[in-house]
């Protein structure tokens, strides 16, 4: 039951919930743009219609104060009932706009200064003293200017306070959008995740499988069922693999074995016939003869190949160590010294020590050296060079000759497989010398590979990484 609930669902499904997921924050993100957006328009709605009804009560505040003032004067000097309704209404009007205004504004003291003076200007049928009137008339209209600061000063400061909304709401905005966004991204990351880890889990599965290099990952339980059944077909693939390479080893192991037993009676029959232990041989039996023990002495060569290419196989683990690379050099071409009187050898050796497995390295030697003086041009020099590459050891053997055909290289390293070209010594070859120098070259981490350089004609390159033990 615990493996359910850990088990993911199809690669599609995944894609999909994931895609949702991620979409989640930004939907958040979008309605509330749009709630910020409808508030913003609301707000913007409000304060216009509140500064257009405060203009306009304002604009005829001022009028029925130029009605006021004109009615009254002019009640002040026919003294007609006419002219008196008039500035009675004037007053009125007066009286509705500002009564308007200090409901919409804040400030009660020039309300109330007002308020009185109205109330004083309402008796301008006793008043005769001209002077008196006017005073009345002034400081009506000194508060109408006081109440015309004031709607500026109120329009201002709701201004104001309107853009210290709108960026305090952008701000919550940037902040919103910051954070859902970094949450849709890691959703997003998480999402990937789970499809990069069994896909990274595959990519090295195939590495392993692809090097031989050793016990298998377990399998994912956090991946797309998908993922996890090619991982099982891998998985099987390594089984049928191994088991393949046991019947091959064994099929080696046994063949080479088998065949050391007649070889070595035919050997001990040439070897009788060619003493005349069993009579004297004429020329055409010695021809027989002759052919026969050549014959015997490639079968050897090719059941000692096998059965160096089959310890070989079995080596698992490569002892890695400081070695001296003159040494192991003089030693191959000191075991080679007989093929190699008619040549000269350029030997270039720029390291002092090396890390290799000093087995696994001669035996690259012992199959470059003898491949060139095999297909090498004959009366012609064979360079080994040895020098480092950044972390790597690099080891070129070259001959001249006729070059390799690029078709060629691609097999060449494969075991079992001739080159087309006759050798100098007229042997027939096994095709496992360079499968060797790449299966002993891939046991320590390294590679072989053909490259062209300017010196000579064919160069073998093995490069081998270096690391103190």
């Amino acid at each position: 039951m615990g493996k359910r609930l850990v088990q993911l669902g199809s690669l599609r499904q995944l894609t999909l919930g994931s895609f949702v997921l991620a979409l989640i924050p930004l939907i958040a993100l979008l309605w509330q743009s749009q709630s910020d957006l409808a508030k913003v328009g609301q707000m913007t709605t409000l304060e216009t219609r509140f500064v257009v009804d405060v203009v306009s009560d304002m604009q005829r505040l001022d009028n029925a104060a130029v009605d006021i003032e004109r009615s009254i004067r002019q009640f002040a000097v026919l003294r007609s009932e006419q002219v008196a309704a008039l500035s009675d209404n004037a007053l009125e009007q007066f009286a509705v706009a500002a009564d308007n205004l200090c409901q919409a504004l804040a400030v009660p003291s020039s309300c109330n200064r007002l308020s009185e003076q109205l109330t004083q200007l309402a008796e301008y049928r006793d008043i005769e003293d001209e002077l008196l009137l006017s005073a009345y008339l002034a400081a009506v209209q000194s508060s109408v200017t006081q109440l015309r600061d004031d709607v500026e000063s109120t329009i201002n400061q709701r201004v104001q306070l309107q853009q210290d909304d709108l960026n305090a709401m952008q701000a919550k905005q940037a902040w919103s959008t910051a954070m859902l966004v970094s949450v849709s991204l890691l959703l997003i990351l998480a999402g990937s995740q789970l499809i990069v880890n069994p896909v990274n889990n595959l990519k090295k599965i195939i590495r392993i499988l692809a090097h031989s290099g050793g016990q298998l990952p377990p399998l994912s339980t956090h991946a797309p069922k998908e993922l996890i059944d090619v991982e099982k077909d891998l998985h099987w693939l390594n089984e049928r693999l191994q088991q393949l390479e046991h019947i091959r080893t064994a099929l080696l192991r046994h063949a080479a074995h088998e065949l050391k037993t007649p070889l070595a009676s035919i050997k001990e029959g040439c070897s009788l016939l060619s003493d005349n232990v069993v009579g004297e041989l004429n020329n055409s039996q010695r021809e027989v003869l002759s052919l026969l023990s050549a014959s015997t002495l490639r079968l050897n060569t090719l059941v000692e190949k096998l059965l160096d290419y089959n310890l070989l196989l079995q080596q698992a683990q490569p002892k890695i160590k400081r070695s001296n690379p003159n040494v192991l050099v003089e030693a191959c071409l000191e075991d080679y010294a007989l093929a190699l009187q008619k040549r000269d050898v350029d030997v270039k050796i720029e390291l002092e020590h090396i890390y290799i497995d000093e087995e696994l390295f001669r035996r690259i030697l012992d199959n470059l050296v003898s491949n060139a003086v095999a297909h090498g041009a004959v009366g012609r020099p064979i360079n080994i060079h040895i020098y480092g590459q950044e972390k790597y050891l690099v080891l070129d053997v070259a001959n001249r000759g006729k070059r390799i055909a690029p078709d060629s290289v691609k097999t060449l390293f494969e075991p079992f497989i001739r080159g087309n070209e006759p050798r100098n010594d007229n042997v027939i070859g096994t095709g496992l010398g360079l499968s060797i120098v790449s299966d002993c070259a891939r046991l320590m981490h390294g590679d072989v590979n053909v490259v062209d350089v300017d010196y000579a004609d064919v160069c073998f390159r093995v490069t081998i990484p270096q690391q103190e033990k």
